[in-house]
């Protein structure tokens, strides 16, 4: 059999095919034998079926066979872990295999990285005999219960138990509980050459990061994009109930994948990859907003690339540091068309040569993935300062605030930490101070009310040239409105629809409005990803207008709905702040 016929090889150019073909081994079994045991060492190549079949066996169960041109390996080969099927001979077989490294080459071609998405997810689901769909608790995906390990074994014995159990996570025994992962056990004990007598206790991560067995899995899948983890343990109140894996998350499969492949993706196709997953979330029915949250998950992995690739080129960092972002990306709330918001805070000063090549690094490498210069010049090129000029220029900012200054500038008050280990919590600190200031809150107050919803006579819509700009003046004063209830709360949740929750909790925004505006920028937010999904299917440029006329009824209907919530509220703010 010829590989270069069969798809995704067929599709590839010739000098991928070339490559293919220098790098492939031809290997022959006997019926019964075991090429991969399930539960084994994780898969070091990719193999394709050549003559004869295979099973793919799930203990003494078969559950598929497979026959020529039919790839296996790749799951347990692209996700590190053992295999969660054995595959073995039915009768006489010749395979062809590629060693790792050629198939993680191999998925730089979307052709091929599309391929194999698909089907990992068809052999999770032989596997997890679980029909989930996103709005599925995660709970339901658990299949035995967590296993626990001390802290003072050593992490031998800790690798010993996992591959007798064929789990890659063991829960840590302690207060708080810890969890250990095979990539712990790489990354912590083998890539640092610690000793195998090294205890548990020193490699395992603590506290653990759990959502609640009731969690819809959208969201456990957000939670684990942001965070960059493949294991999540779930709780049944304080108890926890087992633990899931990337690999149980089957129609989750496509944002998971993505996440790992950021670390080798060529930075050209970054934002063509990013916006085929946004389209395939779309008609898989995640919630525009949780799909804005898996965005900004992969874009903080993009991040962390660019800052490790950048530190192995200059070098380990002279001082502590944090790279951080803000804005939309501060919040989580990350569409197609975004541009940069970011900075560097030093523990101190000096050291500006090697900071001023890390930040133009990182910069320079999100352009080049598709992400483009902010406008307003709001990059760590430029805003690059110790700690306590930080501290000083927040304060500065809130208490004796020019109201056009700080209109430009509240999205550094959304503000969160993606790379470096220089804490940020003086800087948190700082602004829950200022939240408690009047002249703080009333400037706040006021650019909140800087973008009104286009709300005419009589309640009509007004547009420019037939056209509504969602993002000023829709989703700007629902996210400044938020900013501001939430910090009159006490609250330094960074999220829209977190923040207006906890303004209703703390009773500084009722909890009618803070529902009406969570409905409306839930909305606005689809709408605008829903039409700058289609202008690029079309080729025109992505932006935040709509035409209001090619709206539908119902969305004309709960666009008018979303903008007297906002004005409302406005209203409101500007009688309570006494403002115009």
């Amino acid at each position: 059999m010829d590989p270069k016929t069969i798809p995704p090889l067929k599709d590839l150019p010739e000098e991928a095919l070339a490559r293919l073909e220098a790098t492939l081994e031809r290997l022959a079994y006997p019926e019964g034998a075991t090429i991969l045991a399930q539960g084994g060492p994780p898969s070091q190549h990719l193999y394709l079926v050549a003559r004869g079949r295979v099973a793919l066996v799930d203990g003494e169960e078969e559950v598929e066979v497979l026959g020529p041109g039919a790839f296996f390996g790749f799951p347990s080969l692209f996700l590190g872990e053992p295999p969660a099927l054995g595959v073995v001979a039915k009768e006489g077989v010749e395979v062809l295999r590629w060693p790792k490294e050629v198939f993680f080459w191999l998925l730089s071609y979307p052709e091929a990285a599309r391929y194999f998405a698909a089907r990992l997810g068809d052999r999770v689901r032989l596997r997890a005999g679980v029909r989930a769909d996103l709005f599925t608790p995660v709970g339901r995906l658990v299949r035995r219960p967590p296993i626990y390990i001390a802290p003072g074994a050593t992490v031998a014995e800790a690798a010993r138990r996992m591959a007798q159990e064929g789990v890659s996570s063991l829960l840590v025994e302690g207060e708080p509980l810890g969890i250990l992962t095979d990539r712990d056990l790489r990354n912590r004990v083998l890539a640092q050459e610690r000793p195998s007598s090294t205890p548990v206790g020193e490699v395992a991560t603590r506290p653990l990061f759990a959502l609640p067995a009731d969690t819809p899995l959208y969201e456990a899948l957000a939670a684990m994009v942001e965070r960059g983890i493949h294991h999540l343990p779930l709780l049944e109140g304080a108890k926890v109930v087992g633990v899931v894996t990337h690999t149980d998350l089957v129609p989750a499969t496509s944002p998971l994948l993505l996440l790992r492949r950021v670390e080798r993706l060529e930075l050209s196709r970054y934002a063509e990859e990013v916006a085929r997953l946004v389209e395939s979330l779309v008609h898989s029915g995640l919630p525009p907003t949780g799909i804005g949250r898996v965005v900004a998950g992969l874009n903080d992995a993009l991040i962390r690339r660019l800052v490790k690739e950048a530190e192995a080129r200059l070098g380990p960092p002279p001082i502590p540091y944090s790279f951080m972002v803000f804005g939309s990306e501060g919040r989580r709330e990350q569409a197609l068309l975004t541009d940069q918001d970011n900075a560097l805070v030093l523990k101190e000063e000096g050291h500006e040569a090697y900071f001023q090549a890390l930040a133009e690094a990182v910069v320079e490498g999100l352009i080049r993935a598709g992400i483009p210069e902010c406008k307003g010049g709001y990059m760590a090129t430029r805003w690059r300062m110790p700690l306590k000029d930080w501290l000083s220029t927040f304060r500065k900012w809130m208490e004796a605030p020019e109201p056009q200054a700080l209109l430009e500038t509240q999205i550094f008050f959304d503000f969160r930490s993606v790379a470096g280990e220089l804490s940020l919590r003086p800087l948190e600190e700082a602004i829950l101070e200022g939240s408690r200031k009047g002249v703080f809150l009333y400037h706040l107050a006021q650019a909140a009310l800087a973008f009104r919803p286009p709300l005419g006579f009589l309640g009509r819509v007004r547009t420019e040239e037939g056209y509504v700009d969602l993002k000023r003046h829709a989703l700007a004063p629902i996210v400044a409105l938020a900013r501001l209830y939430a910090l009159m709360a006490g609250s330094r949740a960074l999220g829209t629809e977190e923040r207006l929750k906890a303004a209703a909790q703390g009773g500084t925004l009722s909890q009618e409005g803070a529902e009406r505006l969570g409905e409306a920028f839930a909305f606005f937010f689809g709408l605008r990803l829903k039409a700058q999904l289609e202008a690029l299917e079309k080729g025109a440029p992505l932006e935040n207008r709509v035409l209001w006329e090619a709206l539908s009824p119902g969305e004309r209907r709960r666009a008018l709905e979303g903008f007297r919530a906002i004005q409302e509220v406005q209203e409101s703010t500007a009688a309570r702040f006494q403002l115009r």
